[in-house]
């Protein structure tokens, strides 16, 4: 691992990986990629449960400059998301800069050299720009449970499955409904002996249209790749069609809800259950999601839908914030990831020795879903107000990417820094806070994911991709107060040795 490169960047998922190629492309070639696994993939790495999906179309959910003519399936598994991301990894040059098992212990500013001191699990090395491209699905998020240290099962986050643990012809219970426990609960109802399914609230799942791509697909989408493109790009605008009725005018969501609802009436046909699975908030306020087995699988018999959260553990027994007691043998945590507080923020520590964690205290800002004032020259894919409720990730991911290339650019030479600006960060937030009002995350009278404990969203972008893109095209100099620091010599002689070997 070099000493000091031009820039570190921290994940090799669809977030550090795509960084590395669009660094190669701009003729940056001084970076290295740390990742703390062994492997490249990210949360596509780490999820391996089973049933595990992507509920964004395949050819949307891959990177435009690395097109994926392969794909078998409208809607691609686990297994075929990571084998693309190790594909994009062997893109010249790039394996070269990726370096593993070197998890990020802690990030410190130095300003008298206006660089980052990076701690790592194989050592400590320096770097002129931080990119953090962790993305918010990498920490799994465990509730507290009063008990649960005690349960005598197994006890495991659907993020890191226990494949070690046969389940079938076990008492399950999955705690959570959200994107993870729609794809594994078919799963295990299948083999289990017994699954309940602890619901706080409901969500609202729509017909997954997942179709095999055919031979003949795939051989135009190999020899005449604008038909891919094109596949891609009505893909794209038949989803982004959508944000009107997730950002200003919710109640076009009405059409689909009456899809989801004749979804569940179809497939479920006990009043009762189809009572505790109906939602009673607006369509989108949660992340609306798809599956054709999910509710099949809770009208079996074997299917036991407890409509209150997890409360405590005595023993084998759990306990429903509603009273009631269920015997299981294992437990399954579907809960979710750290969305809005991002732990990696108390590792980070910018000017005058403040961590982001300190700074942020427990409300995510920053311009324009990328950089933080007071932290000069880090950058993060994925920041605050940068998710999206309707449309790929993978699209927000690149346009923060030739952003983040323009920001180095800018940075220019070594000892050079640049930091947000604070009134420019408060405007931007201030106009992102004014168009969340009307949003349905903010109206829909649900309590989700999005929402951190002041009942802020700090998680999605309340506006269309298109706009995104446009609004993080190129830096913006005024937006930034620029610094010159000189860095010493043996700082200057490490970066001359190292920076040779490196590029």
């Amino acid at each position: 691992m070099p000493r000091h490169v031009r820039v570190a960047v921290i994940g090799a998922g669809f977030g550090g990986l795509g960084a590395g190629i669009r660094f190669l492309d701009a003729g940056i070639r001084d970076f290295a990629i740390l990742e703390r696994g062994d492997a490249v993939g990210g949360t596509w790495r780490d999820n391996t449960y089973p049933g595990c999906a992507c509920d964004v179309p395949s050819h949307l959910y891959s990177f435009s400059f690395a097109p994926n003519p392969r794909w078998s399936r409208s809607f691609s598994g686990q297994p075929e998301i990571r084998a693309y991301l190790e594909d994009v990894a062997d893109r010249p040059g790039l394996r070269a800069r990726l370096f593993f098992n070197a998890a990020v212990t802690g990030a410190v500013w130095q300003e008298a050299d206006a660089r980052w001191r990076i701690s790592t699990a194989r050592g400590e090395l320096t770097a002129d720009v931080l990119v953090s491209a962790g993305g918010p699905l990498s920490e799994p998020s465990t509730p507290d449970i009063p008990g649960l240290d005690a349960f005598p099962g197994a006890v495991f986050h659907s993020a890191r499955w226990d494949h070690e643990t046969d389940l079938a012809g076990k008492r399950i219970a999955v705690i959570g409904t959200g994107a993870s426990a729609i794809q594994l609960v078919p799963q295990l109802q299948r083999t289990a002996a017994k699954l309940i399914l602890f619901q706080r609230t409901p969500a609202w799942v729509m017909p997954r249209r997942d179709r095999r791509i055919t031979g003949l697909e795939k051989w135009l989408y190999a020899h005449v790749p604008p038909t891919q493109r094109l596949a891609r790009l009505g893909i794209y605008l038949s989803r982004e069609a959508t944000v009107v009725g997730f950002v200003k005018r919710p109640a076009i969501l009405k059409a689909a809800q009456r899809v989801a609802l004749h979804h569940l009436g179809r497939a479920v046909k006990d009043p009762e259950l189809r009572a505790k699975l109906t939602p009673r908030y607006v369509m989108g306020c949660k992340r609306v999601l798809l599956s054709n087995d999910y509710y099949p699988a809770l009208a079996r018999p074997n299917a036991e839908v407890v409509a209150a959260g997890l409360a405590g553990v005595e023993g084998s027994t759990l306990i429903g914030s509603d009273g009631t007691r269920h015997e299981v043998d294992a437990i399954v945590f579907a809960t979710g990831f750290h969305t809005v507080d991002m732990p990696m923020a108390r590792q980070v520590w910018g000017v005058g020795g403040r961590s982001l964690a300190e700074v942020w205290g427990g409300d995510m800002r920053a311009l324009r879903g990328t950089t933080v004032a007071g932290f000069p020259n880090l950058c993060f894919v994925i920041g605050p107000n940068t998710g999206l409720g309707h449309n790929s990730m993978v699209h927000i991911i690149e346009s923060q990417l030739s952003y983040i290339v323009d920001f180095v650019r800018a940075v220019g030479r070594p000892g050079a820094a640049l930091d947000a600006d604070q009134r420019a960060q408060d405007a931007w937030c201030e106009e992102v806070e004014r168009r969340m009002g009307p949003t349905v995350w903010n109206t829909g009278g649900c309590k989700s994911w999005y929402l951190n404990d002041a009942g802020r969203n700090p998680t999605l972008w309340p506006a269309s991709t298109v706009r995104f893109r446009r609004l993080t095209r190129r830096v913006d100099a005024g937006e930034y107060v620029r610094s010159d620091a000189v860095p010493d010599p043996a700082a200057s002689l490490a970066l001359t040795t190292n920076g040779a070997d490196h590029r």
